[in-house]
């Protein structure tokens, strides 16, 4: 086992895309360590909170940007990954880079057609109590900012006003975007969630948990970013707590199971994820694939797995603003302690 060190510089970083033609910045081998900054791409809502010298120098360096608004750090190799295979992550640490984050309610929010216009709300990270309070609020009123990735708002160019004051939110940080290369050639927006993961965001998906992902590409070609530390299930204002992540991550090569979709495993659940163009669907995928997943794995008939999934299984609203509207079924595994037992 190795641990590496990956930075985010302007370098190892692609801003919006997945492409499989990306070289790897990282190659490890199964069961190695990867030390890693995930950058936000919201850091220039309060450069002078949000920002530090690293990432100033990688909103300064990288022009290239889009389709999608996301920075991501990698790829990252897996040394024998191919297709059929599973890249397993386990997520062993997050914590914040700097003590801020930022909240944008965007023109793709749920509710934008009720508000007509962008607000920003900066708040600052207790990362002791892990909680967060708003330090202030602007509204603004200029091209839409996911329209523009990493534009940076001058703090003199915006009305800084009070917000949420005695209002104090907890901090679960955790990966909004993570996923693999897609199959198909070209650059794919980091916007979308699909089979390849990408931007799921479950808020689940943090420290103690592990994400399961099917291998479309040689080496997998992990890449990850949009850190966030908070968020509720929805994100439906269009973007959770974003605030810069440093992480310790451990890759592992599985060829002892197999999965058309990503999977997310914490200590006690598993957790299914569906996509579609409305929620309708996002829901009737995520009913299929955990049909699917408890036959697989806990040798269910589909009559029982029906069955049980309408008694036990928890299905849930992961986002409604990526795009591809987003559900996930939640799994207890303590209800099969004593499957052959």
């Amino acid at each position: 086992m190795t641990l590496h060190r990956l930075d985010a510089t302007p370098q190892t970083v692609h801003w919006g895309y997945f492409d499989n033609q990306l070289a790897p910045v990282l190659e490890v081998r199964s069961g190695d360590l990867v030390a890693i900054e995930t950058l936000t791409h919201h850091a220039g809502d309060a450069p002078d909170l949000l920002m530090d010298g690293g990432i100033e120098e990688v909103f300064a360096a990288v022009s290239d940007r889009g389709p999608g608004p996301h920075l991501l750090t990698g790829p990252i190799a897996l040394a024998g990954a191919r297709p059929g295979d599973v890249l397993e992550v386990e997520i062993l640490e997050l914590h914040a880079r700097v003590p801020y984050g930022s909240n944008l309610a965007g023109h793709w929010g749920s509710l934008y057609g009720d508000f007509s216009k962008e607000r920003v709300t900066i708040f600052e990270l207790d990362v002791h109590a892990m909680c967060g309070r708003a330090l202030f609020a602007y509204d603004w009123n200029a091209t839409p900012l996911v329209e523009r990735p990493g534009v940076v708002v001058a703090p003199d160019s915006v009305a800084r006003e009070p917000a949420l004051a005695g209002v104090r939110v907890p901090l679960r940080p955790h990966l909004g975007t993570m996923g693999l290369a897609p199959a198909p050639a070209g650059r794919h927006s980091s916007v979308p969630p699909g089979t390849h993961g990408g931007n799921i965001d479950n808020w689940r998906i943090g420290a103690g948990a592990r994400m399961l992902y099917p291998v479309q590409v040689d080496g997998g070609l992990l890449s990850l970013g949009d850190p966030h530390v908070s968020q509720g299930d929805g994100e439906v204002s269009g973007t959770a707590l974003e605030a810069s992540l440093t992480g310790l991550l451990r890759l592992t090569l599985r060829r002892d199971l197999e999965l058309s979709a990503p999977l997310l495993e914490t200590p006690h659940e598993l957790l299914v994820h569906g996509f579609g163009d409305d929620l309708d669907e996002a829901m009737h995928a995520a009913t299929r694939l955990t049909l699917e997943l408890l036959g697989a794995r806990y040798a269910l008939s589909r009559d029982d797995a029906y069955a049980f999934m309408s008694v036990a299984v928890d299905f849930t609203v992961t986002q409604v603003v990526d795009g591809r509207q987003g559900a996930h079924a939640r799994i207890d595994k303590r209800c099969f302690a004593f499957v052959g037992a």
